[in-house]
């Protein structure tokens, strides 16, 4: 079960190639698996899943948009933007923002995130008096 969990988080050879790092440069191998990490359970969360459950092969993609992101912004967390000689960067509050209708959409449809309640003092058919 751990190498089909490992085949639905974003490989660290996949996330080194979209952020430009050549393979052989381990400098942030940690760092990245930290993040790899830390965005697998929070999508989980989002999706109401336990930390063991999968991330849908549906939403795959999102962990590994979500790590680019965290890469690019270390050394700047906590800010809302950032400027230096005419450029300015700005940082979504939270990284999933981008994603929030595709997590909405896949909870709809997967019958997630859905309040089911029971009314105790219903009388059965069969309590009539």
């Amino acid at each position: 079960m751990a190498d089909e969990e490992e085949k639905k988080m974003p490989a660290l050879e996949d996330l080194k190639t979209m952020i430009g790092l050549l393979p052989s440069n381990t400098s942030f191998d940690e760092t990245l698996g930290l993040i790899i990490s830390n965005t697998n359970l929070q999508l989980k969360f989002k999706l109401g899943l336990k930390p063991t459950e999968m991330v849908p092969t549906e939403l795959a993609y999102i962990p590994m948009e979500v790590c680019v992101k965290r890469f690019n912004r270390l050394k700047n967390e906590g800010m809302t933007s950032y400027s230096q000689e005419g450029e300015t960067i700005s940082f979504n509050s939270n990284d999933f923002d981008d994603f929030l209708d595709d997590i909405a959409e896949w909870k709809k449809n997967n019958g997630t995130g859905l309040l089911t309640t029971v009314d105790p003092y219903r009388r059965r058919n069969n309590d009539i008096r």
